[in-house]
């Protein structure tokens, strides 16, 4: 009877407000976690939307008409 009551009487070793208190730490960290998360996503998104509305055409100053290469010795275009 006495080895019973001990058995019985050591089993909760782990009471209601610690795994409250537990799950209380996790929730805040992935909370946490996630609002980091959305806060990147929006700046990613603000990012590629800056980027999509540039211009992105290069404009050269000194444009000048393609010279054809082949024209050398070394491709018999003499």
């Amino acid at each position: 009877m006495l080895l019973k009551t001990f058995i019985l009487g050591c089993i909760p070793l782990i009471s209601q407000t610690d795994i409250v208190t537990i799950l209380i730490v996790v929730v805040v960290i992935f909370s946490f976690l996630l609002i980091l998360g959305v806060r990147k996503s929006y700046k990613l998104k603000k990012e590629n939307d800056r980027l999509n509305s540039m211009n992105t055409t290069i404009e050269d100053e000194n444009k000048k008409p393609y010279k054809d290469f082949t024209d050398g010795h070394m491709y018999g275009g003499n």
